[in-house]
């Protein structure tokens, strides 16, 4: 898959309404500094890689005013679809983006990183697991991310290929609500992204080589979208060599 600029051919989750008013809301309170606003979408997992990007941004741009929109890739689609002015929107994978492709609403779109899934423990292990088999026994309180969102679609792709049967007692929208719960130490492990450890108070159990846990990030400026122009600049200096700089100390792959 080529990583240069993909012009689109031609020009559902569980969050409504209430959290589009609040994006809107929040929208409508911005820039009344004299500055820009630029909306990213960006899925949780890019939290703190995206936080450092912004304010790289924002200095080199001072009369820019990036705002991030954190959450589950599936959740911010479904925000875009429903009429949040949001002029950027990166997601963990490319599946949940495939009609935005598919029917132009991307004016145009990247692969820009990747990242690969790990087995999340609270710290010091508490439940001695070692392996991706353990999270079959019925003594665990396993989480995964709900299937609908790139987490979890990765997550129950690795266990179909490994032939493990996990029961899970909890499936969030974003992997970020996986991370917290592990970090209270309400579950025993959950499947979470490498990326996600080294910030978060848990430890790691590495999966095998071999298994389908990678995923790649896609981003693109939303057709019709506010401040196109300024989009493609944002998306230009997360693909710069600052950008992958960035990008690299959160640990994700090119």
């Amino acid at each position: 898959m080529s990583r240069s600029w993909r012009r689109a051919r031609t020009a559902r989750p569980r969050l409504r309404s209430p959290g589009i008013v609040v994006l809107v809301a929040l929208l409508a309170a911005c820039g009344g500094d004299g500055r820009t606003t630029l909306t990213v979408s960006a899925a949780a997992s890019l939290a703190d890689a995206f936080g450092e990007i912004e304010t790289a941004f924002e200095a080199r741009h001072p009369d820019v005013d990036v705002i991030l929109n954190l959450g589950g890739s599936a959740t911010l689609r479904e925000q875009i679809l429903a009429g949040a002015p949001v002029s950027v929107f990166a997601s963990a994978d490319l599946e949940t983006v495939s009609d935005f492709v598919e029917e132009g609403r991307f004016e145009r779109w990247v692969v820009f990183a990747s990242n690969r899934l790990t087995i999340g423990v609270p710290a010091g292990n508490p439940a001695g697991i070692t392996s991706l088999r353990d999270l079959a026994r019925p003594d665990l309180a396993v989480g995964l991310c709900a299937p609908e969102v790139p987490c979890g679609r990765v997550a129950r792709r690795v266990l179909d290929a490994a032939g493990v049967d996990v029961r899970p007692v909890t499936e969030e929208l974003d992997v970020r609500a996986l991370v917290t719960k592990l970090e209270a130490g309400e579950l025993d492990a959950g499947l979470v992204y490498r990326t996600d450890v080294p910030a978060a108070a848990i430890d790691e159990v590495p999966l095998p080589t071999g298994l389908p846990a990678d995923t790649e990030y896609v981003i693109g400026v939303i057709s019709g979208g506010p401040e196109s122009e300024l989009a493609g600049r944002f998306v230009r200096f997360v693909r710069s060599r600052d950008g992958e700089r960035i990008l690299e100390r959160h640990g994700f792959g090119r």
